[in-house]
Order: C-alpha cells, then sequence, then structure tokens
C-alpha cells in the first residue's frame, strides 16, 4: 500500500494547499476540447446553408437575367442614335451621332471573328456565357487592389453590358451582366452573339460596328476584302478605341495591333510569318478617312457634354438623346470650305502640311456658331482650335497690357508712351522694324503692333496686374514661369488655344461681359427629361475699358494697320499677333499666325502655323495671312445678317482728340550786350493749348518728366543757359479742357560754346544791373559810326541808347517803321546816331552818342502807307526834327495810319523805350511831328497799338 505522497504511474498528485503566493494567481480554466466530430458537424451545417443561398443567387441571377432579355430584345437592334440639332432647332441634316451598318453573320470572315475571339474572349467556344476561371482570376486581381480594375468579362458580356446595362463598375451590376450573359447563351447561339457584338461595338470616330470601322479607317465595305493586318488593326480597338484607332494615333494603333498578331499566332489561328508580315505593314488612312460634314463641331459637341455635363460616351452614343446646339450651318460650311481652299495656305512642307483652326463665337452669349480643327480634319482627330495651345504674339498685348493699363484709371488710348530701346533687367525687346520713336499714342502703338510700348507699359502697371487680368478673361498664365516682361509680347510657357483667345476677345464688344463659350444649349433624353445648359456670364472689365479697347483696335484694321487685311465692310475691330522663328538664319520667318478680330455681332480667331516647326515647315506667308482667313469667312458668313454698329455704352464719354503734335520748333542761340539766352518759336496748334517746353543737356539720357517752363505763347527765352553746352528742347502741346497730350514736336538742338557777361556783375560779367550801357565795355565806348543809307521807307523815329537789348523784352533799342513810300533825302542831319541794327530782333552793338551824318527825308511828305512788317525791319538812319515816344511791342504784323510829313534837316533828340509788354505784341507805328495815326497790329498775339499826335504807344500781349 503506498503512502498518500507517493507517487503512483498514471495518477497525478495530490494538490498541495496553495500558498499566500500561490494565493494571488487565478485558477486556470480547463480547454474545450474540439473534436473531429464537432468540425465536420460545423461544415456541413456551413456546406448547407451556402449551399442554400447559392442556390437562392443563382435562381435569382437566372430569373432576373432572363427577364432583363426578354424585356429588351428590342435593344439588339441597335436603333437608338442621338441627333444634334442647330441654332434654329432645326436637324442639322446628317449629324447622327452613331455611324453604324449592320452585317449578317455569313458576311463576317471566320479570320475576323477569330481576331477577336484570340484578343477578348479565348474561351468563347467552351464557356455558357461566364467564364469562371476568368472571373476566378479577375477576383484575385480586384481583392489585391481593393477596387473593381479587372473585368473578366466574355464577349457575351460585354455584349450584355454595352446593350442592357450602364457601364459602372459595382458588384451588382456585374452580378446581373452575368444573369443577362446567361440568358443570351440560351437565347443565341455563339455565331448570333459574336455577329451581335461586332455590329455593336464602338471604334472611335463615331463608327459604331464593325462594318463602319472597315469603311471609315480603310475605305472597304466588304469585310471579306480585309487584309489580315487590318484585321488585328480593328481587332486592336475595343479595350480604348480613341487611344488605338490608327487615325489618331497610328503609332499606338500599330503597337497595339502587334500584341493583337502575337495572340492570334499562340493560338494556331496564324502563322509565324503572317504575323511578321500583317505586324510590319504601314497604315496610310484613306482619301477622306473620318470626314463629314460638321466634323469638328460634332465632335467639340460630344467632348463638352461629358466634360461640362458629365455624360458617358456611350451614352450619348446609343441613348437617343436631343442635343440642341447654338452652331449656325452657313458660317459652319463656309469655314469648311474656305479651308479646303490650298490657294489660302502656305505649300506643304515635305513632311507635314501647313494648318489652322478657326472659331467664331457669337457675342451675347458666348455660343459656338462654327468651329474647325485643321485642315482635312478627321473625326476624333487633334482639335487645334480646343487641344493644340500656342504662342499668341502680339494678339495678346491688348489683353494682358493695354487693356489692365486703361482698366487703372490712368490711361487711355490717347495717352503717350515711350519708343525707345531699353533694357529690364536683362530682358532687351526689339520692334519687329527695327524703328524706334522716342513716343508714340497708345493707338499708334497698337496699329503698328509696337513692341517696346507694350513692354514699358506691362513694367509700368505690374506683371501680376496683367496675369490677374487674363486670368479673370478665362486664361491661366503659370504663375512661376509666365511672371516675366515677354507675356506683354505673347512669349507664355504654355499658350493659349483658337478658342481661348476667341473667347477672351468677345469681352470687348459685349462692355466688358464674358459669357461662358459654349456649344449646347440644353440635352433632352429620351424619357423627356432636360439637362438645360449651364454657364454664366461674368463682368471682367468696365463698359468703358471695354469701349476704349474697340476703339484702340479699330485702327488696325484701317490702312496703314497691321491687320488691314482683314477688313471688310462692317465694323471692325481686332489684333494681329506672330511668333517670331528662332532657328538660326531663318530669323525673318514665323512659328505662328494670328488675327482675332470682332464685329458687333461676332468675335473669331484664326491660327495658322504647322503642328511641328522646324528648318523645314516654318511660316513664310506674310504676317496678314490669318486675317485674309478670317475676312473670308467671316464677311461671307455675315453677308445676310442685318449690319450693326458698335455702341457707346451709357454714361462713357467718348475720346476726344488730342493736340497735334509740333513740327516746326526752331531753336537759335542769341548773344546781345554780353547777355546770352536761346529763343524758341513754332507754329500754334490751336485754341487753349499750353505748351510745355522741355530742355535736356548732353549728360541726360533723356527729357526730364516736370517741364522747364509752360505758356501760352508760341516763343519761349530760356535765359537759364549755366554753361556751354549743346542743349535739345522738345514742345508738347497740352489741352487742360480734356486733359489730352499731343505728341512731343521735332527736337531742336542748340549748340552754346561761350556765355556772354558783364565784369561789373560778378555772375553776368558785361551787362550793367540796371540794364543801361556799360561805358566800359567792349564796343560801348563812344565813337563815330559810318554814316547809313537809309532805304525808302524804312525810317526809324529818332535815336536813344541803340543796342540795349532785344525787343520784345523790355530793353532799350531802336524801333524801326518799315513803312514804304516815296521820299528820298539827300540833306545831311546830325543826331545821335546808331549803326545799322535790324529791327524787332536782335541788335548788334553800335556807338553810342556819335555824331551821325546820313541821308534825311525830305522835309514835308504826306502820304498814306501800308506796312506789312513780320519782325525783322530795315537799316534805319536818323534824320529831321522828330520827336516822340514810342513803345514796341514784340514781333508781328501791322498796319500803319496816316502820318504827318517830316522836316528837312535839323537836330532832335528822340527817345525810343522798347518796353512793348510780353512777346508776342503787334509792332506800332510811327507818330509825325505834325499829324496822327492810328495802327492796329495784329500777329499771334493781336497787339493794338494808338499813336496820338507825336507819339505812338502799343500795348501787347
Amino acid at each position: 500500500m503506498t503512502g498518500r505522497n507517493s507517487s503512483t504511474p498514471g495518477q497525478a498528485p495530490k494538490e498541495k494547499k496553495p500558498t499566500s503566493s500561490a494565493k494571488s494567481s487565478a485558477k486556470p480554466k480547463k480547454k474545450k476540447k474540439i473534436t473531429i466530430g464537432k468540425v465536420l458537424a460545423w461544415t456541413f451545417v456551413t456546406g448547407a446553408l451556402a449551399a442554400i443561398c447559392g442556390m437562392g443567387v443563382y435562381i435569382f441571377v437566372l430569373v432576373n437575367g432572363d427577364k432583363i432579355v426578354e424585356n429588351n430584345m428590342d435593344k439588339l437592334n441597335f436603333s437608338e442614335a442621338s441627333i444634334i440639332y442647330d441654332a434654329a432647332g432645326q436637324e442639322a441634316g446628317v449629324l447622327k451621332v452613331e455611324n453604324r451598318e449592320n452585317v449578317d453573320p455569313a458576311e463576317i470572315p471566320d479570320l475576323l471573328k477569330q481576331a477577336f475571339i484570340a484578343t477578348e474572349d479565348q474561351r468563347f467556344e467552351q464557356h455558357q456565357g461566364v467564364d469562371l476561371f476568368s472571373v476566378g482570376r479577375a477576383l484575385v486581381k480586384d481583392v489585391v487592389a481593393r477596387s473593381m480594375v479587372e473585368g473578366g468579362s466574355t464577349i457575351t458580356q460585354q455584349l450584355a453590358k454595352n446593350v442592357f446595362l450602364s457601364s459602372d463598375k459595382t458588384f451588382f451590376r456585374k452580378a446581373t451582366e452575368m444573369s443577362i450573359a446567361l440568358a443570351l447563351e440560351k437565347k443565341k447561339t455563339k455565331d448570333e452573339i459574336i455577329t451581335y457584338y461586332l455590329n455593336r461595338i464602338y471604334f472611335g470616330n463615331r463608327a459604331y460596328g464593325v462594318k463602319a470601322a472597315s469603311k471609315v479607317y480603310f475605305g472597304v465595305s466588304n469585310l471579306k476584302d480585309l487584309k489580315l493586318w487590318q484585321i488585328a488593326t480593328l481587332a486592336a480597338m475595343p479595350k480604348a478605341p480613341n487611344t488605338y484607332n490608327p487615325i489618331s494615333n497610328p503609332d499606338k494603333s500599330k503597337d497595339r495591333r502587334a500584341v493583337v498578331l502575337k495572340l492570334m499566332q499562340e493560338q494556331g489561328y496564324i502563322t509565324e510569318a503572317q504575323r511578321a508580315e500583317a505586324a510590319a505593314a504601314d497604315y496610310a488612312p484613306p482619301a477622306n478617312a473620318g470626314k463629314s460634314q460638321y466634323q469638328t463641331y460634332i465632335d467639340y459637341v460630344l467632348k463638352e457634354a461629358q466634360d461640362m455635363y458629365k455624360f458617358d460616351e456611350d451614352d450619348l452614343m446609343r441613348g437617343g438623346y436631343k442635343i440642341y446646339t447654338t452652331l449656325d450651318p452657313n458660317a459652319q460650311q463656309i469655314m469648311e470650305q474656305t479651308y479646303a481652299n490650298d490657294k489660302l495656305f502656305q505649300k506643304d512642307g515635305p513632311e507635314q502640311k501647313m494648318q489652322s483652326s478657326m472659331v467664331i463665337l457669337n457675342n451675347e452669349d458666348g455660343g459656338i456658331v462654327a468651329m474647325i480643327g485643321g485642315r482635312d480634319y478627321v473625326a476624333r482627330g487633334l482639335n487645334r482650335a480646343v487641344a493644340q495651345p500656342r504662342q499668341p504674339g502680339s494678339s495678346f498685348k491688348t489683353l494682358v497690357a493695354y487693356a489692365p493699363a486703361i482698366e487703372s484709371g490712368k490711361y487711355n488710348p490717347y495717352s503717350r508712351l515711350p519708343d525707345v530701346q531699353k533694357s529690364y533687367n536683362g530682358y532687351s525687346p526689339r520692334n519687329y522694324d527695327g524703328v524706334y520713336r522716342g513716343e508714340v499714342s497708345m493707338f499708334d502703338a497698337v496699329k503698328k503692333s509696337m513692341n517696346l510700348p507694350a513692354v514699358d507699359l506691362l513694367s509700368q502697371i505690374g506683371v501680376k496686374t496683367g496675369i490677374d487680368f487674363v486670368k479673370k478673361l478665362g486664361i491661366d498664365l503659370d504663375e512661376k514661369n509666365d511672371r516675366n516682361l515677354a507675356i506683354a509680347l505673347g512669349g507664355l510657357n504654355k499658350g493659349v488655344t483658337t478658342l481661348q483667345m476667341a473667347r477672351a476677345y468677345s469681352a470687348f464688344p459685349n462692355n466688358g461681359n464674358l459669357p461662358t463659350a459654349h456649344a449646347i444649349t440644353k440635352i433632352v433624353g429620351d424619357d423627356g427629361k432636360v439637362t438645360p445648359f449651364k454657364g454664366e456670364t461674368k463682368s471682367v472689365m468696365s463698359a468703358k475699358t471695354a469701349w476704349y479697347m474697340t476703339q484702340l483696335m479699330q485702327g488696325v484694321v484701317e490702312p496703314g494697320g497691321t491687320g488691314a487685311a482683314a477688313k471688310f465692310d462692317r465694323p471692325l475691330a481686332g489684333k494681329t499677333g506672330s511668333t517670331q522663328l528662332d532657328i538660326k538664319g531663318l530669323e525673318k520667318y514665323n512659328r505662328d499666325l494670328w488675327f482675332v478680330g470682332y464685329t458687333p455681332e461676332w468675335t473669331a480667331a484664326v491660327w495658322m502655323g504647322f503642328d511641328k516647326t522646324d528648318s523645314k515647315h516654318y511660316v513664310s506667308m506674310s504676317s496678314g495671312s490669318a486675317g485674309v482667313i478670317f475676312k473670308e469667312v467671316m464677311q461671307k458668313a455675315l453677308a445676310k445678317r442685318p449690319m450693326t454698329s458698335f455702341k457707346r455704352p451709357d454714361g462713357v464719354k467718348d475720346l476726344t482728340a488730342p493736340p497735334k503734335g509740333i513740327a516746326d520748333l526752331t531753336g537759335e542761340l542769341v548773344v546781345m550786350g554780353g547777355n546770352s539766352k536761346v529763343q524758341l518759336s513754332w507754329s500754334g496748334v490751336g485754341d487753349n493749348i499750353t505748351y510745355q517746353i522741355f530742355r535736356k543737356d548732353s549728360k541726360m539720357a533723356d527729357f526730364p518728366a516736370e517741364p522747364l517752363e509752360s505758356t501760352t505763347m508760341t516763343e519761349f527765352s530760356d535765359r537759364l543757359i549755366t554753361q556751354p553746352d549743346t542743349y535739345d528742347y522738345v514742345v508738347v502741346p497740352y489741352n487742360a479742357e480734356n486733359n489730352t497730350t499731343g505728341a512731343r514736336s521735332n527736337v531742336a538742338t542748340v549748340k552754346v560754346d561761350a556765355l556772354g557777361g558783364n565784369p561789373l556783375d560778378s555772375l553776368h560779367p558785361g551787362t550793367d544791373p540796371n540794364g543801361k550801357l556799360d561805358p566800359n565795355s567792349p564796343g560801348g565806348k563812344p565813337g563815330t559810326n559810318p554814316p547809313g543809307t537809309g532805304q525808302p521807307g524804312n525810317g526809324g523815329p529818332g535815336t536813344g541808347l541803340p543796342d540795349q537789348g532785344q525787343r520784345p523784352d523790355q530793353e532799350g533799342g531802336n524801333g524801326t517803321d518799315g513803312r514804304p513810300g516815296t521820299e528820298q533825302g539827300t540833306k545831311p542831319g546830325t543826331g545821335q546816331g546808331g549803326g545799322t541794327r535790324p529791327g524787332g530782333e536782335t541788335s548788334q552793338p553800335g556807338g553810342s552818342n556819335g555824331a551821325g551824318t546820313g541821308t534825311g527825308r525830305l522835309g514835308t511828305d504826306s502820304g498814306t502807307g501800308t506796312d506789312t512788317r513780320t519782325g525783322t525791319n530795315g537799316t534805319s538812319p536818323t534824320g529831321g526834327t522828330n520827336s516822340g515816344t514810342q513803345t514796341n511791342g514784340g514781333k508781328g504784323h501791322g498796319t500803319s495810319g496816316t502820318s504827318g510829313g517830316k522836316n528837312g534837316p535839323g537836330t532832335g533828340n528822340s527817345t525810343d523805350t522798347g518796353a512793348g509788354g510780353s512777346s508776342r505784341g503787334g509792332s506800332g507805328a510811327a507818330g509825325g511831328t505834325t499829324g496822327s495815326g492810328t495802327s492796329t497790329g495784329t500777329t499771334d498775339g493781336a497787339g493794338t497799338d494808338t499813336a496820338p499826335t507825336g507819339s505812338t504807344t502799343q500795348t501787347g500781349r
């Protein structure tokens, strides 16, 4: 007998009572044993439930599929087509979206069927509508990707989806698709199913069904005439019709064709030799491949329906929609006819033909009137009007520089802009003609498309201002790469499309309002549901800015403007553009040509160039060629529409033209009595004009911003010459009434070699501060001058202190009276003699208080004379007894009155004071000792003088 504590084999020892430390531990639970019986029981229950559920789903799928096919069997007729309507609501001829021709099974060659089976559904002949192996493979991929990325669809399933279902990828739709496929397999033979499939499938370029595709891509109507490489090309398309069709993407199509041929070879349908030969074939589209009337417009409508309204392309193609548009059939036909005229385009290059695109918009609502994407445009081809941005050149100046500058309120079309060569932090633009005019009006800058004024203007308003402005017009520039002054000349990082330019310009004739450009006005489904136009009109600039821009660009199409080739018999405004070729030796040619213009009704943009510019393909046509296309289309398209005019917006004042420029400014250095000054004179250009005088010396690069002086006169004396130099002067007319400034005058250049002066005055040596002759100055000492010889009618009254300055500047001196007469005296007289002095202007130094002997006039003379003076009088001797006081104005024209007779020889004194008022008075007449006269001088200053007996007094201004 064993003890209590002994161990027995196979028996566990008795447990001891837990110690205090063991008490803290939980007592372990016994694990339940999982028996084989339990596993089998649960497996049976789960399997039974799965079988019941699976049977239920299977029964549902079968019943549901049968029901869908039964109720929609008519859809296999493929008769649903969407139709496009024009702006008048009329069906636009043959503008059905689908291009379909159904074929019977007997018309389809076996090789064509095999190509699609090898590519789309290798087990087509074995499965009953659903390929479980393919489904399993697809499910694995979907689980790994956590989305529906792999379809696993058979040809029958694709037919079910395309005919009876939407294209949404969901598990429920997938199940329904499978049920329909199973139902189709029960009701239709394999041959019927693949025939339905080949008749239904979309091949791109609006071709539905294999026969339509064969005609579009190869010009082959009988499918049995197709070659192997053509069959493989067709079989390559269903995966992505727009990507793999040979017209839109020939390279990608050829690569995809090679994949199809390889599959056919691997599955035993063709030999290796056949595969290699078909893979090497090159595609050449047939004549008029993919072409049809209004093709660009139709393609754009489909694109807009997808982009703006989120319609599925396949739904649009087969949904029976009625799509209403803004199309003008007449304008579209004229545009297509114009683009078919090779004479309007440059000769084809060795590898490319010159291309072009054009868009016409309705100004009022932004509706697309007509559109063409290129010459020989094909269905789903490259629409250059919307999908190929190009550099806009000078046509961008108006948008990014001129319009925002006017919008700022600091500029108007008459504003003066600099046209000088200048570098802006290393950027040195040039005018295309190499001519720089110094300063031009905004009108002339736009009309002649000058580059320098546009760049400088953008520099003044700021690049950001220009970028922000065009953004409002629907053109987003690159904030980083386009932030430079080159955008003033259309040098953009990305470029703009033809549609973008047309839309941006349409804001000008629309009083600054910018509507959404669109082709679709509404889409009506076969159930009557209407999807209306989605768009808005925004105000992007003031009506005043828009009006001023129209006035600016009207000059572009007038004679002498860069856009004159676009002008026709309607109100028109617009702008040209070109981008220079940067290939060495070909810089005189262009990459792109543009014309963007508008009438009151429509706005149109035209681009011309090559898709790929190189040394063999560049624009050699004149820069006006795009304007010729514009005129050809717009003139004919608008011919039957009433002519309207651009209307000035309410509340916007019309511009008043600025003063005319001055072209006859003259300047000369005048040295008189030791004084030096520059005398300027010019012709007046109208009433109420202020003339601003600008001066620069040889050290100044340009004229200062502030004028040296402003005056209402037509002459000016510059006494502020401080040192010898060469001085340039210009005069700018300004009309304060309408705040307009005329053009700069011609430049008058005056060279100052030395300055005169007065030794008594440290600042002005040689000149008496009191205006009196300095007897110590050279030429001022008393002396005897040779006797002068008087000419008939040229005697001046008396002598005083001669040669003390220049009229009309209030300095002493003898005035001369060029009064015609017949007196001729021979009696000498003695008086204070002067030398020979020109009257009215510059006096030369002569003797002072010297005894002069001259030939006097006859003692008595009574007569009436008419004296017209221009300010320069003849040489005057003194003679006779003559006392009088004369106040003379500046140079001018005067009419002398009746003069009393002059005495014979005698001695007398005469005082002549030349205080003639301002610098523009009329010249007075001389009074005689006996008799009286009245003289009225009419000059620019309209001086008036009255001569009582013995004196002549004149006041001028």
